[in-house]
């Protein structure tokens, strides 16, 4: 079975530059589920895409506009969404912020070879 330490320490996590002002920090996950750390800089797009996984994201900090299937609203710290399987989803960092998501089951594509 697929599986990362049972801790994970903020400073020990690394940063993932994904470019266009969005980083990620891959945290703890199985075959079933992984939770992941993304940080945006202010204009930054989280271009709409969609994926097999159920996703349920918090919003730690920043102000952003979701999007998604065809409902847009502006959400902030303490604020969270659901994306169901196979439903498109972006969104606008309006001021920079931390989302913290969880997928279910874990995100394939983000783990390196």
């Amino acid at each position: 079975m697929l599986q990362t330490n049972l801790f994970q320490i903020d400073e020990e996590t690394p940063w993932e530059d994904l470019g266009n002002g969005i980083n990620r920090q891959i945290y703890g996950y199985d075959d079933q589920i992984m939770l992941v750390k993304a940080k945006f800089e202010a204009e930054a797009v989280g271009v709409l895409h969609e994926h097999h996984h159920s996703q349920v994201t918090y919003v730690e900090s920043g102000i952003f506009e979701m999007t998604i299937g065809d409902k847009k609203k502006i959400i902030k710290k303490g604020d969270g969404f659901y994306a169901p399987p196979h439903v498109w989803h972006g969104c606008v960092c309006i001021e920079p912020g931390i989302l913290i998501d969880v997928f279910s089951p874990h995100r394939e594509d983000f783990l390196k070879s």
